[in-house]
């Protein structure tokens, strides 16, 4: 199977021999880079924390009495998601992955972009420790002036990318972190590295396959769903997601004529209300009676014929490559509802179902990430030049939450 090395290639060059970060220069504040997550807890002790957390963001689930609705409703929840938490180790890779990836971006950022060095990352997540107000007060006792507000959401939506700047807002704008020049990474849905990291470990995965079912194999492109509420007043996320698919099967076709079948299926739905579909589960359940289908009408052909017709067969229905396309790392999504249910779910009905690798600390990944600041550290230090992209200053047309205006305007005058 073809593998993509360029860019590991340029990582392993270009990483400090030592491996280790370089700390700030004497005098020298460091360049932040703040990477914003939803975060997950990190023990299973953190789970009330983090769901209490989760359901008073009025960004995301807004309630009705939300002050006392989001802890009743976190009460609640707590006991099952502690339970899954436990059955994937005891609690969230997520900071463990973000912090390492990180620290391997700044290596490569004080090569690739000496004059903004030394650059520290920061991790600031919404709903778990450490959460927007530790980040900036570590911030500021470290001096810094200049820091990027990097989103790991690839995909722009108003409920994660969104919410995470509305909360840096509500803070920073308050003066904690002290006086900071701030630019916003707010969406990177197309860019080359993420593409080719992505379409690395597909291969990966489909090369588990036997030669001759590899190129049927469905590939199943997972990515966290979302109310029909938020997508029925603008929000970019479906699309941004959909640009995603489209770019890695593109890159597929060119490394090697890859043109399998494939789907963006939706996961984690929660609640009664409607959400965008189709669901994962119910994409692997549809695909598994397909195939039965297939196998009594190939059962009512001679043997000769059956021979030629799983030659001639376009579709594997019952080969699955599911990939966490709006993930990058790691966590209770991939980890428990992916490959505890999901995978499990796929051969109980007789399918072979691989799940690719999250993006955590591939070195393709880690290239993406210091280039994607990289470029923007280049576009934005010229004179004239904006802090944010065009497109985060749009809001959704159906928008009534005064803060993402005011964040927005915010941010576009480098935090002032």
């Amino acid at each position: 199977m073809p593998v993509l090395c360029n860019s590991a290639r340029t990582y392993a060059s270009t990483s400090t021999s030592s491996g280790l970060h370089r700390g700030p220069a004497e005098g020298k504040p460091p360049t932040a880079v703040v990477l914003l997550n939803m975060g997950g807890p990190s023990t299973v002790s953190e789970v009330n924390f983090f769901l209490t957390n989760l359901f008073s963001d009025k960004d995301l689930i807004p309630l009705p009495f939300q002050s006392f609705i989001a802890p009743w409703i976190a009460k609640r929840r707590t006991p099952k998601i502690e339970k899954q938490y436990e059955d994937i180790g005891g609690g969230s890779p997520i900071l463990r992955y973000t912090r390492e990836q990180g620290r391997l971006m700044c290596q490569l950022l004080d090569e690739m972009s000496p004059a903004t060095a030394p650059h520290k990352p920061y991790v600031a997540f919404r709903y778990a420790n450490p959460l927007t107000s530790q980040t900036l007060e570590e911030m500021k006792a470290d001096g810094v002036q200049r820091a990027i507000a990097f989103t790991q959401y690839p995909q722009y939506s108003c409920s994660t990318t969104g919410s995470s700047l509305n909360e840096l807002y509500r803070k920073a704008s308050r003066g904690e972190g002290g006086k900071i020049k701030w630019s916003v990474i707010d969406r990177w849905a197309m860019h080359g590295g993420l593409v080719d990291a992505f379409t690395n470990l597909i291969i990966k995965s489909l090369s588990k396959f036997p030669v001759h079912r590899r190129s049927k194999a469905v590939i199943l492109f997972s990515a966290h769903s979302l109310p029909m509420s938020v997508v029925n007043r603008g929000d970019p996320y479906i699309m941004e997601v959909a640009t995603t698919v489209g770019s890695v099967m593109q890159r597929l076709a060119s490394v090697d004529g890859f043109e399998n079948p494939y789907r963006l299926v939706w996961q984690s739905q929660v609640g009664p209300s409607a959400w965008m579909g189709q669901q994962t589960s119910e994409a692997i359940k549809g695909l598994a009676r397909l195939g039965d289908e297939e196998e009594k009408r190939v059962a009512q052909i001679s043997q000769q014929s059956k021979k030629e017709l799983a030659e001639l067969a376009s579709v594997g229905y019952k080969d699955v490559v599911l990939v966490p396309i709006a993930f990058t790392s790691d966590h209770i999504e991939t980890l428990y509802e992916l490959d505890l249910e999901y995978v499990q779910e796929g051969k109980e009905l007789g399918m072979t179902v691989e799940r690719a690798e999250s993006l955590n600390t591939s070195p393709f990944f880690i290239r993406a990430l210091a280039d994607l600041v990289t470029d923007h550290l280049k576009r934005t230090e010229v004179d004239g030049a904006s802090p944010v992209s065009t497109q985060m200053m749009l809001r959704c047309p159906g928008c009534k939450n005064p803060t993402c205006g005011e964040q927005k305007r915010w941010f576009a005058g480098w935090g002032n």
